[in-house]
């Protein structure tokens, strides 16, 4: 992917450490609900839509870990899935798995790769 593929969201800043925010991003005149979870200086992106139900996964604004910070955690039936590649380990959706959204840190800001829901490249 290319750095034009990559749109800035948010500053690393803006989340706590470990963290989350959701954000909607605008594309191909659609809005995108996702969220971005933070450890360190490492991101993740996910499409805030649980696989069991496709409800989001955030009942409390901004709130997507479980109460250790370990796991993202789903509201409704309180799943669990792994932070580094969206897997459930817990709950009614075991062996599903999120919709991730390639994401990396640059100069401080929270970059998300399109091609995971644009088609088009304009943002």
């Amino acid at each position: 992917m290319s750095d034009a593929d990559y749109i800035p969201v948010l500053a690393l800043e803006a989340l706590q450490d470990p963290g989350s925010k959701s954000i909607t991003v605008t594309c191909d005149a659609r809005l995108f609900d996702l969220f971005v979870v933070r450890r360190g200086d490492e991101v993740r992106a996910y499409l805030n839509n649980c696989p069991h139900t496709g409800a989001p996964l955030d009942w409390v604004p901004d709130q997507f870990l479980s109460l250790d910070g370990k796991h993202i955690q789903c509201a409704m039936h309180n799943a669990l899935f792994r932070w580094d590649d969206g897997k459930c380990i817990a709950g009614p959706c075991a062996g599903d798995a999120l919709t991730a959204v390639e994401a990396r840190v640059e100069n401080g800001q929270v970059m998300l790769g399109r091609t995971a829901f644009c088609s088009s490249q304009s943002a």
